[in-house]
Parts: C-alpha cells; sequence; structure tokens
C-alpha cells in the first residue's frame, strides 16, 4: 500500500463564456432605450418635483391678479360690470361662438357682481396663502378665467399667460412649501409625532400609496407641462422676431420706444433712445435670449441667461408701462430654479438681517452682554479678584 500513487488531479478547464454573461460589454441600443424609459418612470412617479418653485408661482400669481383686481378697482363696473359697454348679452352671444364661459355672466344684477368682485378678492388672498389649496386652486382658475372671458377684448399678454399659469396650477401640488397647508401639516405631524399610529389594513396601505403616487405624476405633469409652455412662448416669440426686418435692422426698439401707447413716461424714452448702438445690441440681445432660451436650460448658461431675461422683463415695465406682462413672466421664469435655490433664501435672508441688524457693542458694554455665559466653574472667578 506504501507503493500506491495518488493520483493526480487534473486542473479543470476554463467554463466556457456563455452568451447571457455580458456584463463588460457595454449595453446596446435597445437596452439604453430601456433604461433612460425607467429613468423617465422614475423621474415621473419617484418624488414630486420642484416643490418650492410651484409654490412661488402659487405665491406669484396670486399676488398679481390681486394687485391687478385692487388697480382695476375703481373702473370695474366700465370692464366687467353690467355697465360695460360689451355687455353681459353681447358677451354671451360670443361665448356660443368661441365655447367660453363666465360666471358674471350668469345675470346682469349688480349686487350679484359686487358679490363675485369681493369673492374674486378673497379667492386671490387666500391662493396667495396657501390655504386649503386643493380647493382655492381650481376656484382661482374659474376666477380668471370668468374675469378674462368677460373683457376678452381688453386683454394683452401678462392676462393670457395669468390664464395659462392658474389651469396649469390646478394639477400640482402648488401648497406644499411656503402656505399654510404647509404650516398645518407640520403643527398636525408635531402633535401626532409621540401618539401611536392606527393600524392599517393592506387594502388602505394600497389605496394611500396609489393616491400618493397618482398626485406626484399628476403634478410632476403639471410642472413639465409650465416648463414647457414657458419654453414654447420664448422660442416661439424670437422667430417671430427674426422674421420681421425691423428686429433684424435693429431698429425694432427704437420704434416701440416711439410709440405713445407705450410711453409712461415720455422724457425717460427719449433719453434711452438716444443711445441708437446699445438699443440695436439690445434688440439683437433679446432675438439671441429668446431663440437660445430652450436650448440653454440643462447647463450651468440658464442662470446667467435668467439674469438677462429678468432685466428685460424690467426694463419691459418700466419703459412701456406693462408690469403685469412683465411680472408674469419674472414669475413664469421662476420654475426653471431649482429647489436648493429657494430652500437656501430663508438662510440668506436670515444671515443677511443679522448682519444688518446686529451692532457691534462698545468696548465698555461687552462684557455686560448677557448673551454670552461664563466658561469658567462658579466662584472660580470670584477667587481670582
Amino acid at each position: 500500500m506504501g507503493n500506491e500513487q495518488i493520483p493526480q488531479i487534473a486542473p479543470t478547464a476554463p467554463a466556457p463564456h456563455r452568451s447571457g454573461d455580458q456584463r463588460t460589454t457595454p449595453p446596446g441600443p435597445a437596452q439604453w432605450l430601456v433604461d433612460r424609459i425607467a429613468a423617465a418612470g422614475e423621474l415621473l412617479t419617484g418624488r414630486p418635483v420642484s416643490l418650492y418653485a410651484a409654490s412661488v408661482l402659487r405665491i406669484g400669481y396670486g399676488l398679481l391678479y390681486l394687485i391687478f383686481l385692487v388697480r382695476e378697482f375703481p373702473h370695474r363696473d366700465e370692464i366687467w360690470g353690467p355697465g360695460s359697454p360689451w355687455t353681459p348679452a353681447l358677451a354671451r352671444q360670443l361665448f356660443d361662438q368661441t365655447g367660453w364661459n363666465s360666471i358674471l355672466t350668469l345675470s346682469d344684477s349688480r349686487t350679484y357682481f359686487e358679490l363675485c368682485y369681493a369673492l374674486a378678492l378673497v379667492t386671490s388672498v387666500l391662493f396667495l396663502l396657501g390655504w386649503r389649496t386643493r380647493v382655492m386652486s381650481p376656484l382661482f382658475a374659474v376666477v380668471v378665467i370668468s374675469f378674462h372671458a368677460r373683457a376678452i377684448f381688453m386683454t394683452d399678454g401678462g392676462d393670457n399667460l395669468i390664464l395659462l399659469m392658474s389651469v396649469y396650477l390646478v394639477l400640482t401640488a402648488c401648497g406644499r412649501r411656503w402656505s399654510l397647508d404647509a404650516r398645518r401639516h407640520r403643527l398636525k405631524e408635531a402633535g401626532a409625532g409621540n401618539a401611536p399610529r392606527p393600524v392599517r389594513s393592506h387594502l388602505t396601505r394600497q389605496l394611500r400609496d396609489a393616491r400618493v403616487t397618482l398626485t406626484t405624476v399628476v403634478h410632476n405633469c403639471g410642472m413639465f407641462v409650465i416648463a414647457a409652455q414657458v419654453c414654447f412662448l420664448y422660442g416661439s416669440a424670437g422667430l417671430y422676431k427674426v422674421q420681421g426686418p425691423s428686429w433684424g435692422g435693429g431698429t425694432a426698439l427704437h420704434s416701440v420706444l416711439n410709440l405713445e401707447l407705450f410711453q409712461p413716461w415720455p422724457a425717460l424714452s427719449h433719453l434711452v433712445d438716444e443711445h441708437t448702438v446699445l438699443i440695436a445690441l439690445a434688440g439683437y440681445m433679446t432675438v439671441l435670449l429668446q431663440v437660445a432660451f430652450p436650448f440653454v436650460l440643462f447647463g450651468r448658461l440658464k442662470y446667467p441667461v435668467l439674469t438677462m431675461l429678468l432685466g428685460m422683463h424690467i426694463g419691459i415695465a418700466v419703459l412701456m408701462g406693462l408690469p403685469l406682462f412683465s411680472g408674469a413672466m419674472i414669475v413664469a421664469d421662476a420654475v426653471f430654479l431649482p429647489d436648493r435655490f429657494y430652500a437656501f433664501l430663508p438662510h440668506l435672508c436670515r444671515r443677511a438681517a443679522q448682519r444688518t441688524g446686529t451692532r457691534r457693542p462698545a468696548p465698555g458694554r461687552a462684557a455686560a452682554s448677557g448673551s454670552v455665559p461664563s466658561q469658567g466653574r462658579p466662584g472660580v472667578l470670584s477667587s481670582k479678584r
């Protein structure tokens, strides 16, 4: 037995390469498409996007429409009321042809109109504050549609944009941030923090998850539609300007500054119009910004573009006397700022308030300040004196 040899074990051959194991090879076009669809689905259903931006839109358009209604309060009867040259009967005839509708034409009574106007003011305030936003956002959209349709021949671009945004905001969760709803939710969560949560059935949890997913999808779709609307607005405006000879020749802004209809301050308009070269460059820059706007949204170049657009809209409000249109466009541009920017704003404001409101104490009063406690043990400081 001692002369027996131990049989040698032959080395195992490497396993044959399987066609399904392709981890090191890059994915093909089909797999890339599947991954992109999965990423888009996760973006759409994972979490609500741009909650702060939606709240900014709610606050901005609620405030703008409130200012608009208050500004036109002395002229409300001539614009929307029974005393308007465009009578409710004529408005109803137009509605039969266009398909519009308005709650203001349900009655020709002046009392009914005054109640509707008061309802519009209250609705704008509550929508601005974010009180019961699920109910107030559709009511705000009805108010904007009704007043827009009642005096459809007296509207401008600002009214049209506010009308569209009020409808889109119905789809969004615009009351999750900076609202009375958010404050009430925080207080409710704080009050129920230590309380035991009720046991829910499996079906109840599924229905709750389905509701949350549906709300998230509708909100995200609404925000994407708002962003697409703004891109379409800028892109189409820039392309229309390119086709005109006045914008190509650099004389468009010169012509606008000399229109009496758009001269709230004629002396300021004439002063700006004296700088012909700067006026021509501003016209070319306006066309370039509007055409390039949809293509710079996915990079850091969008921040200087948004800053220049802000300056352009402020110039339109001051020089042309269109504050409602400029305000509506500025609020619409806010949808492209990320949530981290809005989340940082309160910290920035508090820091600025501390820097401006806190004064350096006098040398003799530094020891008397009670804000900084003594760092030593009790009695140590007195024993050293």
